[in-house]
């Protein structure tokens, strides 16, 4: 697993569905940056409320996937497209866990939830229906929090230097997320973990008390 591409932006003005909106989406390639515990130098969110913050610190996607979204849209992408941090090869969600540890450069990472895409994803692509085709897929991507700030390369390897011992996969998260799959025991474990990101938590612990109303 390498990362193919380093990208970065702060939040800039655009113009999305006739409004002018604040996003720091529109990730541009950069040849290397200090990631700190908050985010990239040289990085930013425009939405600090559903954006950034520890647990959302890296966004990491999968260039796996991208000959999929280029179908999709019928065109070529390049690197950023998705509005992430770290385009890597080989780390797809089927394969990454919720608290594995990756090693990036001289930085050090965890890895907390699924990315849940946003219609601001949708607007920079120009395709109204891809935050439903993203979460359809379960080709999100994930985040990770920075448990030792680094320098990071594009071209570095993203090597994993631990393998959480729960082993509950970013994809099998997002069939949770999204209802797929997913029953009481298994949000019990994700609810009770404390490597999964605390917005996670809280929403599976709601949807726990919600079930639990309902047995009654």
């Amino acid at each position: 697993m390498k990362v193919v591409s380093l990208n970065v932006a702060l939040p800039e003005k655009q113009r999305h569905q006739g409004r002018k909106i604040v996003t720091g989406g529109n990730k541009r390639p950069v040849s290397r940056a200090m990631l700190r515990y908050e985010n990239f130098d040289g990085d930013g969110q425009g939405d600090q409320v559903n954006h950034g913050g520890p647990d959302k610190a890296v966004c990491v996607y999968p260039i796996d996937h991208y000959s999929h979204w280029e179908r999709e849209l019928g065109r070529e992408l390049a690197p950023g497209s998705m509005s992430e941090n770290l385009t890597v090869r080989g780390a797809v969600e089927t394969e990454v866990c919720i608290g594995d540890v990756f090693r990036v450069g001289g930085a050090i990472v965890q890895v907390t939830q699924p990315r849940v895409p946003c219609s601001k994803l949708a607007g920079k692509n120009e395709q109204r229906r891809l935050v439903r085709q993203v979460s359809e897929t379960g080709y999100t991507g994930f985040y990770a929090r920075v448990l030792n700030e680094g320098m990071v390369d594009a071209g570095d390897a993203f090597e994993r230097v631990e393998r959480h011992p729960e082993q509950i996969s970013v994809a099998a998260v997002n069939d949770a997320l999204y209802e797929r799959s997913g029953g009481f025991g298994f949000m019990e474990r994700l609810a009770g973990m404390p490597e999964f990101a605390a917005s996670g938590r809280a929403l599976f612990v709601e949807r726990l008390d919600r079930m639990r109303r309902q047995r009654r």
